[in-house]
């Protein structure tokens, strides 16, 4: 059977995994990122530089796809500061049209990601805003066009699908308890039959093989163009998966992460906890 899901068997080499509060300190120290990022960097990370996403940014463009720009600073780095730099790159490599960017809300604040929205849209870069709903969905409504992320896994997420399906929504799995995953699979599932029902333009991200499956099957159900509608999948995962969607005409957004803190969220992923 095909692994699935954010685990080492999927990703096809080991990567250590640290669970727990202990595990997110070391993920946190300096010398284990550097160490992490020297492992993905080239399969699941494109570096630890503003330069690395856009090379891969560019590199996944010529493929045909489009890209989810995550660039993640490390501790203590300035963030807001960081993507507003990325934004001007983006826009000056004439990427902007294909490339979309993924803000966090949480570790910016409203302000600022608010900021960066206004920025992006004057740029041509499209905004994902991820982080609590509190502070997410009421920013979504100040930012025409900003995408939604919502994890399936979270707390009120089908209601919250219903909310905003008429606007971009990017769905995730998200965490899933150990013991957990039919359940987190269901609630994928129901997520995306409210998204592909209601006229916005959803994106989903899975590397499941049985949850793109249903994916398209749900679109062929609601009658959705391809362009109606996209793929979201990470970085050196399942490129070969990839490719034949993009030849079949679907529309994959691939999720670049990069900067100094993106292996340690991919090593969180990896332990199903982020």
């Amino acid at each position: 059977m095909a692994p699935a899901g954010h685990t080492p068997a999927h990703y096809g080499f080991d990567v250590p995994v640290l669970t727990g509060s202990e595990g997110r300190r070391l993920l946190e120290r300096p010398l284990v990122g550097r160490v992490l990022t020297g492992m993905l960097t080239g399969r699941l990370v494109a570096g630890a530089r503003i330069d690395d996403g856009l090379r891969v940014a560019g590199e996944l463009v010529a493929a045909g796809h489009t890209v989810a720009l995550e660039h993640v600073p490390g501790p203590g780095e300035d963030v807001a500061a960081e993507l507003a730099v990325l934004v001007g790159r983006v826009h000056a490599a004439g990427l902007a049209a294909d490339c979309e960017l993924l803000l966090p809300v949480d570790r910016l604040g409203a302000v600022a990601a608010r900021r960066l929205g206004e920025a992006a849209a004057e740029a041509g870069l499209g905004v994902a805003l991820a982080g609590r709903p509190a502070l997410v969905d009421p920013l979504a409504a100040l930012l025409p066009g900003a995408r939604v992320v919502v994890p399936a896994g979270a707390p009120g997420a089908e209601e919250r699908c219903r909310a905003l399906a008429a606007g971009p929504v990017r769905l995730t799995r998200g965490p899933a308890l150990p013991g957990r995953r039919a359940a987190a699979d269901l609630a994928f599932v129901r997520c995306l039959n409210v998204l592909m029902a209601e006229g916005g333009r959803p994106a989903v991200e899975a590397t499941d093989p049985r949850l793109i499956a249903i994916t398209g099957e749900r679109a062929a159900w609601n009658g959705r163009a391809p362009d109606s509608w996209e793929h979201v999948m990470p970085y050196g995962v399942r490129t070969d998966e990839q490719h034949r969607l993009v030849a079949a005409g679907y529309a994959v957004r691939v999720c670049a992460p990069s900067g100094p803190g993106a292996a340690a969220v991919v090593a969180r992923r990896l332990a199903g906890r982020a």
